[in-house]
C-alpha cells in the first residue's frame, strides 16, 4: 500500500473513532488496524528518510552526503 494510501485510510479511521457511533469491538478492531497503518506509514517514511541526500559544495564538486535532520 502507498503511504497516501494509507494515511488516507487512517484518516478514515480516526474520523470513524471520534465520531463515537462504533461498538467496542468495532472500535478495536478499527484501532489495531490503525496502529498497523501507522507503524507502515512510519517505515515508509524511515526508509524515504535513509535515501535522501543533500548535495553540497566542496571545491568545485557537488559530493552527495546523508541528510541528518534537525531535532
Amino acid at each position: 500500500m502507498r503511504f497516501e494510501e494509507a494515511l488516507e485510510e487512517l484518516e478514515q479511521i480516526v474520523a470513524k473513532l471520534e465520531a463515537g457511533d462504533l461498538s467496542l469491538e468495532e472500535s478495536l478492531a478499527l484501532f489495531e488496524k490503525g496502529v498497523g497503518l501507522v507503524r507502515m506509514c512510519h517505515r515508509q517514511l524511515e526508509e524515504a528518510r535513509r535515501k535522501v541526500e543533500i548535495l553540497t559544495k566542496e571545491g568545485k564538486e557537488l559530493v552527495p552526503r546523508p541528510f541528518e535532520p534537525e531535532e
